[in-house]
């Protein structure tokens, strides 16, 4: 993994500067600490940079920015082509000419060639974010991998279109003028993040996943899907038909194990060293278990707990399948204060709020690998998005089938508009009335009654906490080059517009979808590529380590999505099929160990003296002048936490990561953690 930028000039009197784009270059060492290159074009029109992480092919031979044979294609390029070593043979025999022993990166250069960009997208299987020049045609082509596993991020600035690895690559540019993106503040205040390709930062836009865009040199853009979670690509109907449910399962399980086992394989190319996350929960120990069938030495594993509660902690479980597999095992307990000590850099790490609480101990045991040698890690993200492993997802399920579908089908629309009104009116009598209350809502407008497995702030909460007046002062003329790429439904104040606009698409493809598989559609297109592998990506980055995703290759999620509901939550056990492809593999009293998760205890801490400071910070900070957020609330909120009322360290930790990003990177004042490090001693 790598960071990379680009500077495509369309103005007439516009010209690359080697200081700006070198500054923007290495404002992401952190990405690339093993070296950094430039290339910029004759005409000073277009310009792209790269920092170097080296994992594959490390001689010189392969520093990027790499061109053709005739210097009229260049690339930078971040992420790894598994498949790269196949696909060689077939550009050599085409008459194409290479210069590494075995650069990954160089196969993108003469597969564009040979196929152009369309081809060469069908061909790749990997997690890759790239920018491509193309001299003859005019042409700057940027491309995101299917699923998110690596960022990309554009803008266009003072007469140029500019790409990075990072947001903060771009914020260097000097005619860049910071601001915060009032709806995407909007809907991230919902789903923790913001949507694709909308960022919190004004004017600066995020490729979506299995996304490209495409553009010429009067800085014209075009973006075009080439990928997408949906049914109808993984299962070939004539395999499964006439089975007995005996068959069906097995032919499930065994296409589950099979394609995984690919995936760890292929996952395995690196020359350095290589570890594994190591929770003790299925997802990770799957990967230590399969890596350990590939490895040649003990795999390198690695976990996190905390010093004072000891009941989130999974050393037990971690140790078990580090005894089972002979691993290297290196383990690291935090607690409160170094939490906050990390706070600032984390701020500074995400780019955008993250408002995920795992980012702290992911940071934690990142710095561990990174200090332990480490390069490269598996991860066990995707998992539980795919066959259902959140309890959280199981009762939805369980509402969607046994109150939302009746509520639907039986009662006359009157009675359900009613019903919400109700709800409506008596949800300000306890803080979690809303909650409910946001359901009902849904179902009597006719609306998804899933829309992430990470919502915060329902509809009627929010009303109480934005101000809709304050973002509409805000409204004003996009560039007409950016107008068509964003969805004119997410500017404006409904959050609900995201998930539609990702589910019309899929009913009018796919009707029939059941419910499990509409959830998991909206997974893979919001809170997987934008949420769980940003935080992965920002915060292991920032250790200089890659993340790889064995459960998120492609190849096996378009397996999984034509596997029906029925038989991923069979006997109404989570992930059932996962399950059984693993039997075997790890030890079932693993396998069929309660879940616990990987979190923080952050309802506790935001009680502590901590959370008082938390709310200081928050309420101080320079967004509560702009007049987008009701003060009020916010302090009843923290109020509402403090007399134990209601747990809201969701909700206040979404706060903070908002303020104390706007204070960085609106306002340009340092993250202080004084008062919150005080609150700690």
């Amino acid at each position: 993994m790598c960071g990379i930028v680009g500077v495509l000039s369309y103005s007439g009197k516009g010209a690359v500067e080697r200081p700006i784009l070198e500054r923007m270059r290495d404002v992401m060492v952190h990405r690339g600490p093993d070296g950094g290159d430039l290339w910029i074009s004759e005409n000073r029109k277009i310009g792209l940079g790269h920092r170097r992480l080296s994992i594959i092919d490390l001689a010189s031979a392969a520093t990027q920015p790499m061109h053709n044979e005739d210097g009229s294609v260049v690339i930078t390029f971040n992420g790894e082509i598994y498949n790269h070593a196949r696909l060689r043979p077939e550009l050599v025999s085409s008459g194409h000419r290479f210069r590494t022993d075995h650069s990954d990166t160089e196969v993108l250069v003469h597969g564009y060639e040979e196929w152009g960009l369309d081809g060469l997208l069908a061909r790749i299987e990997g997690d890759y974010a790239f920018g491509i020049w193309d001299e003859r045609k005019g042409v700057l082509s940027l491309a995101r991998d299917r699923i998110g596993v690596k960022p990309l991020y554009f803008a266009y600035i003072g007469g140029c279109v500019t790409f990075a690895s990072e947001m903060k690559s771009l914020v260097q540019h000097p005619a860049f003028s910071p601001d915060i993106e009032p709806y995407a503040m909007y809907h991230y205040l919902s789903y923790l993040t913001t949507p694709a390709p909308l960022t919190m930062m004004r004017g600066i836009y995020k490729l979506p996943a299995g996304c490209s865009l495409t553009v010429n040199r009067a800085g014209e853009a075009r973006m075009a899907r080439y990928w997408d979670a949906t049914p109808g690509h993984g299962i070939d109907p004539n395999e499964t038909k006439g089975l007995s449910d005996r068959a069906l399962e097995d032919f499930y399980i065994n296409g589950i194990r099979d394609r995984l086992r690919d995936s760890v394989e292929k996952r395995m190319m690196s020359d350095v060293p290589m570890g594994v996350f190591l929770s003790g929960g299925v997802d990770s120990s799957t990967n230590v278990a399969l890596m350990s069938e590939f490895s040649t030495r003990p795999v390198e594993t690695f976990t996190i707990g905390f010093s004072d509660y000891q009941h989130l902690n999974e050393f037990d479980s971690a140790h078990a399948i580090a005894k089972k597999f002979r691993t290297n095992h290196h383990e690291i307990s935090i607690q409160k204060k170094d939490m906050i000590d990390y706070l600032p850099k984390m701020i500074h790490s995400q780019d955008e709020p993250i408002a995920d609480w795992v980012c702290i101990p992911l940071y934690f045991v990142s710095k561990l690998a990174h200090d332990t040698g480490m390069k490269v890690v598996q991860v066990g993200e995707g998992s539980d998005e795919q066959f259902c492993g959140y309890s959280g997802y199981m009762a939805y399920l369980n509402l969607y089938h046994k109150y939302w579908s009746p509520f639907r089908k039986y009662l006359p629309r009157p009675a359900q508009h009613l019903a919400a009104g109700t709800a409506r009116l008596l949800s300000g009598m306890h803080p979690r009335l809303p909650i409910y209350a946001d359901i009902i809502d849904r179902a009597a407008r006719s609306r998804e009654h899933f829309w992430s497995g990470a919502m915060v702030f329902p509809d009627l909460m929010k009303s109480q906490l934005v101000s809709s007046e304050g973002i509409a002062a805000m409204r004003t003329e996009r560039d007409s080059r950016v107008e068509g790429l964003v969805d004119p439904e997410y500017l404006e104040l409904d959050s609900y517009n995201v998930v539609h606009s990702f589910l019309g698409p899929l009913d009018n493809k796919f009707p029939n979808s059941d419910a499990l598989t509409r959830m998991i559609h909206s997974e893979f297109r919001l809170r997987l590529p934008e949420l769980l592998l940003m935080r992965v990506d920002k915060i292991g980055m920032s250790e200089s380590l890659e993340a790889r995703v064995p459960f998120l290759d492609h190849k096996l999620v378009e397996f999984s999505m034509d596997i029906p509901e029925q038989w991923k939550t069979r006997g109404g056990e989570p992930k059932y099929l996962l399950k059984k492809a693993v039997e075997g593999l790890i030890p079932e009293d693993i396998i069929y160990r309660k879940k616990m998760g990987f979190g923080a205890p952050m309802s506790d801490w935001m009680r502590s003296d901590f959370g008082r400071a938390v709310r200081s910070a928050v309420l101080s900070s320079g967004l509560m002048r702009r007049g987008l957020l009701n003060v009020d609330y916010i302090e009843k909120l923290f109020d509402w936490h403090f007399r134990g009322r209601m747990d809201t360290s969701l909700y206040l930790w979404t706060l903070y990561n908002l303020t104390a990003w706007y204070d960085l990177w609106v306002d340009r004042k340092e993250v202080d953690t004084s008062q919150l490090s005080d609150a700690a001693a």
